[in-house]
């Protein structure tokens, strides 16, 4: 089967197929290509300006810098 075949079934499924079909397709290259996919039940740390108050002071400062010098 060609692209051309398959593209309109494609646009015809829902979003969730449609994203679930590129999970499979990713995953099928990656094998090929001896890829090592992450897996998703790793948690990973991300930074959050969530009680950042020296983050939050210093933005507030170089703001009001910038709007005086404006002024």
């Amino acid at each position: 089967m060609s692209l051309t075949e398959l593209l309109p079934a494609i646009h015809a499924l829902p979003r969730a197929d449609k994203l679930r079909l590129m999970q499979i397709l990713v995953a099928e290259i990656a094998n090929e290509e001896t890829v090592t996919l992450s897996t998703t039940d790793i948690s990973h740390a991300i930074w959050t300006p969530y009680d950042a108050y020296d983050a939050a002071a210093t933005l507030l400062q170089v703001l009001n810098e910038d709007q005086a010098s404006v002024a």
